[in-house]
């Protein structure tokens, strides 16, 4: 069965951050720093899912979604990150995941998607090759209540992003910069996730995968310079983050490190623990140049030439295209079946005199990128899953409330929900799958 699904994730959409037991995440200590989120927002309340989510489940229901991605709160389950069981926070998910299944509706949990537990940032954090090891027992926690109804699991969301935001750029949680120096929180999260895989399976989860942001990257011209730039690019975002997964090693990371000190013997056996499928998040292709004197091995030339989101990113539907079938290339029969865990885009979603959204731009986006995922089938990817980024507009990390990715649009200030015209569409197009 082909997933059609949408996608959310717990800080993002849940608030009620201090009800029944939850501890403090990086991210509500993040938030609440100033100067961090733009215009002061915080998640504390978000679409307030944890007491709306009934009316979630039912517009999810009502769309004719087969299968819902949603990420489970590490600190909502352990407030400490470790030791101490929060039985309430395992009953919202039980309740929510009973309520999936008899919708209709496949739950696919995430594991870590980059709410870890303040009290182990305190400790280091991903810098910590501890949290790896904490990381299988949480896995281990929420396997046990829920491995029986969920078949599938993912254990990790985007680690490039949580590694370059939060650890090497200061841009997201935890606010650390430390450039190159943040590669430990990718091996340490890679590590937690082999981990992971072996803790889930042995709870009972009959599919687990490691889902990622991936990106085309196109040089900004043939010359020499611009490819190998280009290459240092591919290796960081994308490489670096699949290799070890897929084929036991990691690629040549000599631009970034002159040694690999976090690896040590039996790691790459534990990353490379077989996956059942792989999660690629598409948003767009990346164009790459020569490096600029900022001491990196490229510099981002930007792209031009196509529409863009509110976001500022440029549209490029084939680019989807492009970058499964090179994953197709590279790794072969070491690739194993893909889901599309996030697609989607923010638009500024104007409220009608009649109380409608009619975002255009998003049913063309949607529509020509699932084209773009089917031209990639067509040319032999193995792709199973489709997930619209984002079932609501929510918290968007560091833009706060100011970006909209949602097929429903919600009222920060009173919590209405209302269906935009790209809702309308999709439960469209998904009542002529069936």
């Amino acid at each position: 069965m082909f997933l059609w699904g949408t996608a959310t994730a717990a800080y993002q959409i849940e608030g009620a951050v201090g009800e029944d037991g939850r501890g403090v995440s990086i991210w509500d200590a993040f938030a609440h720093e100033p100067g961090r989120v733009r215009d002061g927002h915080t998640g504390d309340v978000a679409c307030d899912h944890y007491h709306r989510w009934r009316e979630d489940v039912a517009l999810m229901a009502d769309l004719g979604v087969n299968a819902y991605r949603f990420s489970i709160a590490w600190p909502r389950v352990q407030p400490h990150g470790t030791g101490e069981v929060n039985d309430k926070g395992l009953d919202f998910y039980d309740r929510l995941v009973d309520a999936l299944l008899e919708a209709g509706i496949q739950p696919v949990p995430t594991l870590f998607h980059w709410d870890l537990p303040q009290p182990l940032q305190d400790r280091g954090g991903w810098m910590n090759r501890d949290v790896a090891e904490i990381f299988a027992g949480y896995a281990a926690v929420a396997g046990a209540r829920l491995a029986d109804r969920v078949p599938l699991w993912i254990t990790l969301n985007e680690p490039f992003v949580h590694m370059a935001y939060g650890y090497a750029m200061g841009l997201h949680a935890p606010g650390q910069a430390l450039l190159t120096g943040a590669l430990p929180a990718a091996h340490h999260q890679l590590l937690g996730h082999g981990l992971a895989v072996r803790a889930l399976r042995a709870a009972g989860a009959r599919e687990v995968a490691l889902t990622n942001n991936c990106t085309p990257v196109w040089p900004a011209s043939p010359q020499e310079p611009d490819l190998r730039a280009a290459q240092a690019y591919d290796i960081l975002h994308n490489r670096l983050f699949l290799d070890p997964v897929l084929i036991g090693e990691y690629p040549d990371l000599s631009a970034y490190t002159p040694a690999l000190d976090f690896l040590r013997d039996g790691d790459l056996d534990v990353i490379a623990t077989p996956i059942d499928a792989l999660g690629i998040n598409y948003y767009n292709p990346t164009r790459i140049a020569a490096p600029t004197a900022d001491g990196l091995p490229f510099s981002d030339a930007g792209i031009t030439g196509h529409p863009t989101t509110a976001f500022g990113w440029p549209v490029v539907p084939d680019g989807l295209r492009e970058l499964l079938t090179g994953l197709k290339a590279r790794y072969g029969a070491a690739l194993p079946p893909v889901h599309i865990t996030e697609n989607g885009c923010s638009q500024p979603d104007l409220v009608t005199g009649r109380g409608t959204i009619e975002d255009a731009e998003r049913i063309a986006f949607l529509d020509s990128h699932i084209g773009a995922m089917r031209q990639a089938m067509r040319e032999g990817v193995d792709v199973r899953g489709y997930f619209v980024w984002s079932l609501l507009d929510n918290f968007e990390w560091a833009e706060g409330y100011h970006q909209r990715f949602g097929l429903v649009h919600v009222d920060f200030a009173t919590q209405r929900r209302t269906p935009k015209a790209s809702y309308r569409w999709l439960k469209g197009f998904l009542a002529s799958e069936h």
